[in-house]
């Protein structure tokens, strides 16, 4: 871990080592490449909504033993530890990390203290009957019926095991839960190039040769099954069938990964082409082909050639990073979902703080970043010589610093709220200092006093529903599973991650500010009616971001401040600060999430932690099986982020005269991160000895 990282990847790093020393998991992860590969820096910027001691280590949980000859019972889901809070109503482990039941399924969050523990497993409900959950979105509905665990097997022969129920073969009943989940979380085990490789042979497959290769696949790897006919491995599939399944899963791809595949270009659009073409020389022999057909070269199409109303979107549109570079008619437009192509201004800082401005790709790498910075700067007056080896670095506004390799890809997206980006020679590094406009304050008057807390309100609540639009589903696992090496790039996730933190320093920016007592006390009343205004329209990111911003040490020190705020203000901060209490698991958060209903916006670093304790907990593989329990529960959770956009926002609000201002300003918000000057900002406000 660098130096300098923040509250939440402490936790993140605390937690797997408490799981390490309780035996939760073991070594190397399949998936992962490693057991603690590099996960991308700006989950590090979101602050202290973890404030939890340090777990015990308690009982040693069951693990898969690496050595063990017999491939894993997997737990099923009604044995599993983890489950939601009662009352969720959906099929999620969002309550995720929840402790429970016995034996190999007890898998306890590490968010409990030990004292918790036993009082945790109430919180734990039946999976079971969970999965009918998940509404409208890229991938479609999760419900199919009750979830039937799927065995252990080999990503290959998983894929045909998916076949199969689409066929209607196996797992009938829950065939659409299958197919949702092997979709959504495909990446973890199997590449998507694979993926297309084994669709496009079984499409090309004849039923004898399918026959064969079922039988000789499966002998090696389960005897038992080979003896006799393998229930569920139908030999009586015939051509139409399998080639029928074939496309829906197709289809199914296509449609849940269509963006990210229109970023790749033609390394995508291979597949549909050819599978297009297979299916054109089936046709005289499958008929009932020819909707299909044509569906395929829609997709060909689709994925070549974005339609001319795309284009002339994406022309038009400045693409704006939060902080790097601002132009405010940029800020005022409807933000979109950044792709990796996408083109950015950005400013590349120098030792001694002159700039250029580069355009780059979002996703271009560090080496073409630095190439574009060495040709500006051999057209600068005020560059004496031609610099050397440069390196990019980022610098925090406390000075810390980070130096990123030359193959590193889309690192604007990771940037803290006033980090900026140097280039430099590698002797330069140390002599590296923040901008002085990042070290220095001026105290004044807030903007925010002129602006109604409605108004405000309302402003971030639809900016944070166009962030959390923008982010796809399968981002929150390339996040968490894949990090540096994901293949698609959680670039919108990141700035989500970004503006909540961004949001809680605002707070305690705009607040300490203010020199002026009863402004300061005027102030903090307007902050808690903003938090209880997202609230109620169910933005729970800007409310415990407003909330923990109010809780940061350098303003909750203020007392005569806190004096000064009305009984019915300081009662209502009290109820909002037990719904950011993390004990129990967060059980007042998810008691809350749990009554609420769609469009609402989650806070969504508890979603990625989550998420990261359902990874790290048990293995992804034991040998070459792969854990699909695992799997259906990460789709689960996936699913129930798909429920909460489910529907449209509707603001029902009438705009007011200055209400460009107010959007323009929430948008572009002005904010310290620099906790240390934050907090002699504090003491000059009320000095310690006052």
């Amino acid at each position: 871990m660098p130096a300098g990282m923040k509250p939440l990847e402490k936790f993140l790093k605390k937690q797997t080592t408490a799981l390490t020393r309780a035996g939760g998991f073991g070594g190397a992860d399949k998936a992962s490449g490693t057991g603690a590969s590099r996960r991308r820096a700006s989950l590090s910027r979101v602050v202290p909504f973890f404030r939890e001691t340090s777990p015990e280590s308690g009982q040693a949980r069951e693990v898969f033993s690496p050595d063990s000859e017999e491939p894993p019972c997997w737990p099923s889901a009604a044995g599993t530890g983890l489950g939601t809070a009662p009352g969720s109503g959906t099929s999620s482990v969002s309550g995720g990390g929840g402790g429970g039941g016995g034996g190999g399924g007890d898998v306890r969050s590490p968010s409990l203290s030990s004292d918790e523990q036993s009082s945790e497993a109430s919180l734990i409900t039946d999976t079971t009957s969970s999965s009918g959950g998940g509404g409208g979105g890229g991938g479609g509905g999760g419900g199919g019926g009750a979830w039937v665990p799927v065995d252990a097997d080999t990503p290959d022969n998983l894929t045909l095991a998916l076949l199969d129920s689409v066929a209607g073969k196996r797992y009938g009943h829950c065939t659409e839960t299958l197919l949702d989940d092997f979709m959504l979380t495909h990446p973890i085990f199997l590449t998507a190039d694979r993926l297309q490789q084994v669709l496009l042979q079984q499409f090309t497959l004849e039923t004898e040769g399918r026959e064969g290769e079922i039988e000789g696949e499966r002998e090696g790897d389960r005897e038992a099954e080979t003896e006799g006919e393998s229930e569920g491995w139908p030999g009586g599939l015939d051509a139409a069938e399998r080639k029928q399944a074939v496309l829906s899963v197709a289809f199914r791809y296509l449609d849940t990964y269509r963006e990210l595949l229109q970023e790749e270009g033609d390394r995508s659009n291979s597949f549909p082409k050819e599978l297009y073409l297979c299916a054109v020389q089936e046709l005289s022999r499958n008929p009932e082909l020819v909707e299909d057909v044509l569906k395929l070269q829609r997709w060909t199409e689709i994925l070549h050639c974005p339609s001319d109303e795309e284009k002339e979107s994406r022309r038009k549109q400045v693409r704006p990073l939060f902080r790097h570079f601002r132009r405010i008619d940029a800020c005022l437009q409807p933000r979109e979902a950044f792709r990796g192509s996408d083109e950015i201004f950005c400013r590349v800082y120098t030792p001694d703080h002159s700039y250029v401005t580069i355009r780059s790709r979002l996703s271009c790498r560090v080496g073409e970043i630095l190439a574009l910075v060495r040709e500006k700067l051999q057209y600068s007056e005020d560059q004496p010589a031609l610099p050397g080896n440069l390196i990019l670095v980022a610098v925090t506004s406390a000075g810390e610093k980070a130096v990123f390799r030359p193959s590193d890809e889309a690192v604007f997206t990771t940037l803290g709220v006033n980090t900026h980006l140097f280039a430099c020679e590698p002797p330069e590094l140390e002599s590296l200092l923040p901008l002085p406009e990042e070290i220095h304050w001026s105290p004044g008057d807030s903007k925010l006093h002129d602006m109604s807390a409605e108004e405000v309100a309302n402003q971030l609540v639809v900016f944070d529903w166009e962030l959390f639009s923008c982010v796809h589903e399968v981002e929150f696992v390339c996040y968490v599973f894949h990090g540096e090496q994901a293949r698609w790039r959680p670039l919108n996730l990141e700035l989500v991650l970004q503006r909540c933190s961004e949001v809680q320093h605002w707070v305690a920016t705009e607040i300490l500010q203010c020199q002026s007592l009863p402004k300061r006390i005027q102030l903090l009343r307007k902050f808690i009616k903003i938090a209880s205004l997202c609230k109620q329209q169910q933005d729970l990111l800007s409310f415990l971001a407003v909330v923990l911003g109010l809780d940061n040490p350098a303003v909750s020190r203020l007392r005569l401040t806190w004096e000064g705020l009305p009984g019915k203000f300081r009662k209502q901060f009290q109820q909002f600060e037990s719904i950011a209490d993390p004990s129990r698991n967060h059980k007042s958060y998810r008691d809350l999430m749990a009554s609420l209903r769609p469009p609402l916006i989650p806070f969504t670093p508890l979603l990625l932690k989550d998420l990261t304790f359902l990874h790290e907990s048990c293995k992804t593989f034991h040998g070459e099986f792969v854990n699909f329990e695992k799997m259906h529960k990460v789709a689960e959770m996936v699913r129930t982020i798909r429920r909460y956009r489910s529907s449209q926002l509707v603001m029902d609000t009438e705009p007011s005269p200055s209400h460009l201002q107010t959007k323009a300003y929430v948008r572009q918000l002005q904010v310290i991160d620099n906790q240390n000057l934050l907090f002699d900002m504090s003491c000059k406000l009320e000095p310690k000895d006052m």
